[in-house]
């Protein structure tokens, strides 16, 4: 097939929504499929067309910005040319250009499936709440499109965004792909940071509201009185253009910058896979999240999570055992089960080979050429309900 997926920001820029689709697409390609990739050109640098692992890549220029979206003038002419040549669209949302993307889907017979990656979640604040409903328009794009994805059920099930879409809806687990931890590596990365006697309590992501982290830092204090020998990591962007949460964060981030190292964003797997096996327990605090990576890759290196109990992060422990899950928004909660787990976290790291088991790339990728190959041959796919209720 010729697919063309389609998202705002491509490698490399990395997210966890960006390393999915980048995944899928080169999965794909390594079946055989020549793959196009269509994305916002976001750093001046980045040549307007390149090939990455057998994928090509095509950016359209920015005209600017808009919280976390980008403007793209020519958008509708460079993506009417690739749809023309495609069999088969593939978009990932959120994705405000998705109803151009349909809509020519539609126009040239294309037919076209949306992955959606999470509904849009802003920080507080009048321009935000605006922004997010702005947003809804990403609703059209869905309807117009063919079939939509979602990383678990439990998400697609409990999203109100989703209900109007249940009729063709599925369920895909995203490709989770890292090497295996280097050993000696971790032992050296623990010295380096002066913290190989302690019980490390790792967390990562983009310092985002939604992502709770300032719920994990009001627990910090508590899980310290409890077990003195602990200490925090965080792997990931402080830096976020668009929303100023780590600022507010600041006051009770240097309350505990004794128990607390920032790393930065890590950008190569192998740090990324070394990270997370370094951390006895992984710490996911979110107020809202679809199927978060950090949480799966963690999973898949050994290390097990303390979850908030809400649609779609805790899946990843319901099917695996692998961590605890707590209240949201409740420090308390969650410093209980931090507390809980970092005390004796063995029995729930022995069940690591479940993750990589249920978390399976390969199967992954096949999943979604399957259901690309069934819309490309005009086949019906059973919605979510009725696949459920098959099984």
């Amino acid at each position: 097939m010729r697919i063309l997926v389609a998202l705002d920001y491509y490698y490399p820029h990395w997210t966890g929504l960006t390393a999915y689709a980048k995944r899928i697409a080169e999965g794909l390609a390594q079946r055989g499929h020549s793959v196009t990739v269509l994305a916002s050109q976001h750093e001046s640098y980045l040549p307007i067309q390149e090939t990455i692992n057998n994928v090509r890549v095509v950016r359209v220029p920015i005209a600017g910005r808009f919280s976390r979206g980008v403007i793209m003038p020519l958008f509708p002419i460079i993506a009417a040319q690739l749809v023309r040549e495609t069999d088969v669209i593939h978009i990932h949302t959120p994705m405000p250009e998705t109803i151009i993307l349909t809509a020519l889907g539609r126009l040239f017979s294309k037919p076209s499936l949306v992955t959606h990656q999470g509904d849009v979640v802003m920080p507080k604040g009048f321009k935000n709440q605006i922004i997010q409903q702005g947003v809804r328009v990403l609703s059209l794009g869905l309807h117009v499109s063919n079939y939509v994805v979602v990383h678990n059920a439990d998400y697609g099930r409990h999203s109100t965004f989703l209900q109007q879409f249940k009729h063709k809806l599925g369920a895909i687990y995203p490709p989770v792909i890292l090497p295996e931890p280097d050993l000696e590596a971790i032992v050296q990365k623990k010295r380096d940071l002066g913290i190989e006697d302690k019980k490390i309590i790792g967390f990562a992501g983009r310092f985002v509201e939604e992502k709770g982290f300032d719920i994990l830092l009001q627990a910090m204090p508590l899980v310290k009185q409890a077990v003195p020998d602990v200490h925090f990591v965080f792997a990931g962007e402080i830096n976020v253009v668009y929303e100023k949460f780590y600022e507010s964060c600041h006051p009770m981030i240097e309350a505990n910058k004794d128990i607390l190292t920032p790393l930065g964003l890590l950008h190569s797997p192998q740090d990324l896979a070394n990270f997370y096996a370094m951390c006895d327990i992984f710490a996911l605090p979110s107020r809202t999240d679809c199927f978060p990576s950090v949480q799966i890759e963690a999973m898949v290196c050994g290390t097990p999570s303390v979850t908030t109990d809400i649609p779609g992060a805790r899946e990843a422990v319901q099917v695996t055992g692998m961590g605890k899950l707590v209240p949201p928004l409740d420090p308390q909660a969650l410093a209980e089960g931090l507390i809980h787990m970092v005390s004796d976290p063995t029995v729930y790291k022995t069940r690591w080979e479940k993750a990589r088991q249920v978390f399976d790339p390969a199967a992954s990728i096949e999943a979604y050429e399957h259901i690309l190959q069934q819309l490309d041959q005009r086949v019906p796919i059973m919605p979510l309900a009725e696949v459920e209720s098959a099984h």
